[in-house]
């Protein structure tokens, strides 16, 4: 029998005790203060977490950007999140699993001692299971997303990147990504009722996206 998939969370009371918020918050230093505190983030069998509001599920969603335009795509028939499969969307990114690549991260050794070091590391390798990078970028966590308006949301929690890329060389791994390309704010506007929420709410939010001088370069 197949082991059943275990996810990243944190208690949803950990988030309202800071403040609790809809959309995009750009304040992510005392929040993520608190995520990345040893013993905060835990793992549970997704099939719990997807139907337990008390908890959300922590999930990177990249916004990748080149000289003015962000790339989107379309969720194809393969989605894992099967609620949103025709979906467009501006976000790269998935659930963070304890045990899927030894080779990444030893989950028994920086789950405890650095969580900041397994989370990043593991959201950098979401992104490179879905999309090819050809040349550097930076990186960057510029908002944490929120959105309890449907059952979607309610039991997740994007930590929202920015990668900056210094081309716009990206192709496709993952056959769940269709109609892949970059556009402008004002483009993705005029699809925006095409996009899932959260890149909808990434949009609106898109001018705040600045990174900071410490943003940390990538290979």
């Amino acid at each position: 029998m197949a082991q059943e998939e275990q996810v990243l969370v944190v208690e949803r009371k950990v988030i309202e005790e800071l403040g609790m918020f809809h959309g995009l918050q750009f304040d992510v230093a005392p929040y993520l203060e608190k995520l990345f505190t040893p013993g905060i983030m835990s793992f549970m069998p997704r099939s719990k977490a997807e139907v337990n509001p008390d908890y959300k599920q922590l999930i990177p969603y990249v916004i990748i950007g080149y000289d003015g335009k962000f790339l989107n795509y379309v969720r194809g028939k393969r989605a894992g999140e099967k609620r949103l499969i025709g979906n467009r969307s501006m976000g790269i990114g998935g659930h963070i699993n304890p045990v899927d690549d030894h080779r990444l991260f030893n989950v028994e050794k920086n789950y405890q001692t650095d969580p900041r070091a397994m989370y990043l590391t593991a959201a950098a390798r979401e992104v490179i299971e879905e999309v090819n990078i050809k040349d550097r970028h930076t990186d960057q966590i510029v908002a944490l997303l929120n959105d309890d308006t449907n059952e979607v949301g309610q039991v997740h929690l994007g930590v929202v990147h920015y990668w900056k890329l210094e081309s716009e060389g990206v192709t496709k791994r993952e056959q769940m990504i269709t109609q892949m390309n970059f556009m402008t704010p004002a483009q993705l506007r005029d699809v925006r009722e095409s996009l899932e929420t959260w890149s909808q709410l990434c949009l609106d939010g898109i001018e705040n996206f600045k990174q900071e001088p410490e943003a940390q370069a990538q290979g």
